[in-house]
């Protein structure tokens, strides 16, 4: 003979509450039903006809039964499931910090995931590089640095900076440098249709060399345009030949020049300023050509019409970056510099050590 069901009785609160729970329209579905469950087995319905309505077993229906008459409304919540043991902790992220500051096994010159795990021992590739990526450090990517020793740092950083901010009155101020030994590379391209219908945008891995040319370029700081020469070397004879160009294009006015510390831009007796008093030459610190503006110029150059570009020829290549020049002198606009207080770029404590 079967055991009787556990009788239900609610008191009036208790009855409210489970009516609300069926009324809440963002009520979980199990609490629903739970809720149903005791309704009805107060309503005097067996285990069975219940089971039947809610399309489960009548051993579920016992379970919340029981458990609401041990626990009340407290029994219907669910219990505890503290959920599988980690297998890692916060001491794994530690000992994996600690093997990054080791040297990699003999024969490696860097660090990997599985070389990682290999010597941690008893931690997965998997999890190295889930630890790796929310710590944000990225195996692959390598740093680079250019730290600025020049003693006289200070002084022409402000000289530099102060022509950007408040150039003299009724002068020029140009950023000249050059690019050199660009490359006139010939390589099929063009758009490739693949089997799957779907079209990309491609070149072939061969290509022809056919020579370098040295771009000079002087940038006018007020208006953003930019003068351009082409040269096949890049010495004092070329740079000297592109400033009496330069000087040509502004007869009469007084023209401040701001250069790196290459060696053809500042040789010890310099008879040509000598013979030209309205130019100045200004020296960025060494190892700080960031402070040129014109670097930012070829940036935009190599971007817009040398990358993935193809040249029959040095000539065809030179054209093509006149044509450039013309159609950017067309609508063009001077940098905004906004950075008033310049420091030499220096290394954290952290990084420093990796320097000696």
């Amino acid at each position: 003979m079967a055991r009787p069901a556990t009788p239900i009785h609610l008191t009036e609160t208790e009855r409210m509450q489970l009516e609300s729970w069926l009324r809440q329209p963002k009520a979980q579905a199990r609490h629903v039903e739970r809720a149903r469950i005791i309704l009805w087995a107060a309503d005097g319905l067996s285990n069975q006809a219940i089971a039947e309505r809610l399309d489960t077993r009548p051993a579920r229906i016992c379970k919340w039964r029981v458990r609401f008459d041990q626990e009340r409304l407290a029994g219907l919540a669910d219990d505890f499931r503290p959920g599988r043991v980690p297998i890692y902790d916060q001491t794994t992220r530690e000992r994996l910090l600690v093997q990054l500051d080791q040297a990699p096994p003999k024969g490696y010159a860097t660090w990997t995931g599985p070389l990682l795990a290999r010597a941690l021992g008893d931690v997965s590739a998997h999890q190295v590089w889930r630890e790796l990526r929310s710590l944000g450090i990225s195996l692959a990517r390598r740093r680079s640095w250019c730290v600025s020793t020049d003693p006289e740092f200070a002084q022409k950083a402000a000289d530099v900076v102060g022509l950007y901010l408040d150039p003299p009155d009724n002068a020029i101020v140009l950023a000249v440098d050059e690019k050199p030994c660009i490359q006139a590379l010939e390589r099929q391209q063009g758009w490739l249709r693949l089997p799957s219908g779907q079209a990309l945008s491609g070149f072939q891995h061969d290509y022809t060399r056919h020579g370098t040319s040295t771009l000079f370029a002087a940038l006018n700081v007020a208006s953003g345009q930019v003068q351009a020469g082409h040269y096949g070397r890049r010495r004092r004879r070329e740079f000297l030949d592109f400033m009496n160009d330069v000087i040509a294009a502004h007869p009469g006015r007084e023209i401040h020049v701001v250069l790196d510390n290459l060696n053809t831009h500042k040789p010890k007796h310099d008879r040509w300023l000598g013979q030209h008093p309205q130019v100045r030459f200004h020296y960025t610190p060494t190892h700080a050509s960031w402070l040129n503006q014109v670097e930012v110029w070829f940036s935009i150059l190599s971007r817009a019409a040398l990358r993935g570009a193809s040249f029959r020829s040095v000539r065809e290549l030179r054209e093509a970056i006149d044509a450039f020049v013309t159609a950017h002198n067309e609508t063009a606009a001077p940098f905004e510099w906004t950075k008033v207080k310049v420091h030499p770029k220096t290394l954290s404590s952290k990084y420093a050590s990796l320097c000696k």
